[in-house]
């Protein structure tokens, strides 16, 4: 798992740094801030960040005694693409199949009308 996509979907795995991260995209926050509402130890937040930072989705910056926590959006540009693709390819396929059901009902149709009715002489 070299690759950025790889990581970022690996450190997204795990519910509490995506709760982290859902979190950052209200404001930057400080490890103690981001630890709060977990029942675990700072180092163990951290540990996260560093997963989410190895990821490329936070970095963390130096604000006089403070280093907040900065989610950094660009990351999911990629995420976005690459889902997208596949979506689109999806949507196409799916696409297809309607219009092979359409044109599958309306032969079925045709055949329907072609028959005599029951109880009709032909």
């Amino acid at each position: 798992m070299t690759d950025q996509l790889s990581r970022v979907f690996a450190a997204l795995s795990d519910p509490t740094r995506r709760d982290i991260v859902a979190r950052l995209t209200r404001e930057d926050a400080t490890v103690g801030d981001l630890a709060a509402p977990y029942d675990v130890s700072l180092q163990a937040v951290s540990k996260h960040l560093k997963v989410l930072e190895e990821a490329g989705l936070v970095t963390r910056s130096r604000e006089a005694q403070r280093r907040p926590v900065h989610l950094e959006a660009e990351v999911f540009d990629l995420m976005t693409k690459w889902i997208e693709r596949y979506r689109r390819q999806a949507e196409e396929r799916y696409r297809r199949l309607d219009a092979v059901l359409a044109e599958m009902n309306e032969h079925d149709e045709s055949t329907t009308d072609d028959r005599p009715q029951e109880g009709t002489a032909s």
